[in-house]
């Protein structure tokens, strides 16, 4: 079985620059395993076996507590935990084929100068060091093997990507695209959106009857009583006597005894609410009812009472416009709605080149604004996506952009000055960085590609199974 025909090629990749690659496999649509007689088998990789002891070890390798691992056997995290292992046995297959190697005396000095293990000095205090294993619970040979097993990654990453230098052209290209200015003209939007007193109340109803599903509303009849030392015992102070007859309240409960029959052996008081529907200004009590109004009858504590409680119904409704309150929830949805429209028609005219200079001056009249940005990261008017979105775009385009308090604006890109390029200078020199490492990533990515024709990886299903099965 390939790789390419059983898992997904999209989840196998170099993820962190130049220092991890985790490759991840999707498994779902698997028949049996490779080897489903083989429980001692998980996955093999070419001819390279991965036992379930190596899979188990590598499980407690992570510090994840069995209790995590069980809680999370439905999210995949047994399938997440052999991918984790499966790209590190690829990678040291990839180490051993490459025949990269780190010596003792290289991992040595690599400990000793580690500036968590010296003194002020910068001489090796074997005291700090083995109190960081103490620390990270971890044993010297542990440590120094996953510390050899990074070194060797970074080795290979180096090895695959290194020497890696971007033609002059490259970097002053990246350097001006980022650099550049850009004049734009805006407009914003609010002002051309309909206000909230042109909507009236049969635009309400309207949106109400088409959107009837999403809006209904649970309103909930119920009745509570209030528990305290004082009503329960006639005692100011909480004692083991009041405790004892809450105990007794919830066995009850449990038992099957109905609500009135417990109120009224211990003589308390009854608070009848019909059709209360969440209101963020009613009082704790109600807003904490109407939360767990599925748990039909349970007592609960409350700051310094207890309250028992019994939901009689719940009946789901259309928004009551009558209802100050719902009326301006619903006024809210439609204006958003209406801008929405809004916008969602000036995008189809823009992007179905329906929208033009005149349309724009048209619409816009004495309302256009002009601003120049500085560089792709000028955001101070502009969300920063919005920016980035502005220089990708050629001139003379339109499309709607937004603040950082989500206003809308349609813009139109105007002009591009490129800058004089001092390649000198200090943020010119950044670009040489960047735009190496942009190349290192890009080689990265086709590494992913070389890995998936190079190695068959194959898993047993019925191991897999096993595995969560000890868990359980």
């Amino acid at each position: 079985m390939s790789i390419g025909k059983y898992l997904n090629r999209n989840k196998i990749g170099a993820v962190v620059l130049i220092i991890v690659i985790i490759i991840a496999f999707g498994f779902g649509g698997f028949g049996g395993g490779f080897l489903s007689n083989n429980q001692n088998n998980i996955a093999k990789i070419n001819k390279t076996n991965i036992t379930t002891e190596d899979f188990i070890n590598y499980i407690n390798q992570t510090g994840i507590s069995q209790k995590a691992i069980k809680d999370n056997l439905n999210n995949n995290i047994i399938e997440e935990l052999l991918s984790g292992l499966v790209s590190t046995t690829l990678l040291d297959l990839e180490i051993k084929d490459f025949n990269i190697n780190y010596s003792k005396n290289s991992l040595s000095k690599k400990i000793k100068f580690n500036k968590n293990f010296v003194d002020e000095n910068g001489a090796f205090q074997r005291i700090k060091y083995e109190k960081f294993l103490l620390e990270n619970n971890m044993s010297a040979p542990m440590f120094e093997k996953r510390l050899k097993e990074r070194e060797l990654q970074k080795k290979l990453f180096d090895f695959i990507g290194g020497g890696t230098v971007s033609p002059q052209f490259l970097i002053t290209k990246l350097f001006e695209y980022e650099n550049k200015k850009l004049e734009i003209n805006f407009i914003n939007l609010e002002s051309f959106y309909k206000k909230d007193d042109d909507i009236n109340d049969q635009d309400l109803i309207k949106f109400i009857n088409e959107n009837s599903d999403q809006l209904r509303i649970e309103y909930i009849d119920f009745k509570y009583s209030i528990i305290n030392p004082e009503n329960l015992v006639g005692m100011s102070e909480f004692n083991q006597e009041f405790f004892d007859k809450i105990d007794q309240i919830e066995n009850n409960i449990l038992n099957g005894v109905e609500f009135s029959s417990i109120v009224s052996e211990f003589d308390l008081k009854t608070i009848t609410i019909n059709d209360y529907r969440y209101l963020e200004k009613s009082d704790l009590i109600k807003k904490k009812i109407y939360e767990v109004r599925n748990n039909k009858f349970d007592i609960f504590e409350n700051n310094e009472n207890f309250i028992i409680y019994k939901i009689e119904n719940i009946q789901e409704k259309k928004p009551d416009i009558t209802d100050f309150e719902i009326k301006n929830e619903i006024l809210k949805l439609v204006s958003q709605r209406n801008k929405f429209d809004y916008n969602k028609k000036l995008l189809e005219e823009i992007n179905g080149k329906k929208f033009n200079e005149n349309s724009f001056l048209e619409l816009g009249g004495d309302k256009i604004q002009s601003l120049t940005l500085n560089s792709i990261k000028d955001n101070k008017k502009f969300n920063i996506n919005s920016v980035q979105m502005l220089y990708s775009l050629p001139a003379n385009s339109f499309t709607l952009i937004n603040d950082e308090k989500d206003q809308i604006y349609l813009a139109k890109v105007k002009n591009y000055n490129n800058i004089n390029v001092d390649k000198n200078s200090k943020n010119y020199k950044s670009f040489i960085d960047k735009e190496n490492t942009r190349i290192r990533n890009t080689i990265l990515k086709s590494y992913d590609f070389f890995l998936n024709d190079k190695y068959n990886v194959n898993i047993n299903k019925a191991a897999i199974s096993n595995v969560e099965n000890y868990f359980k």
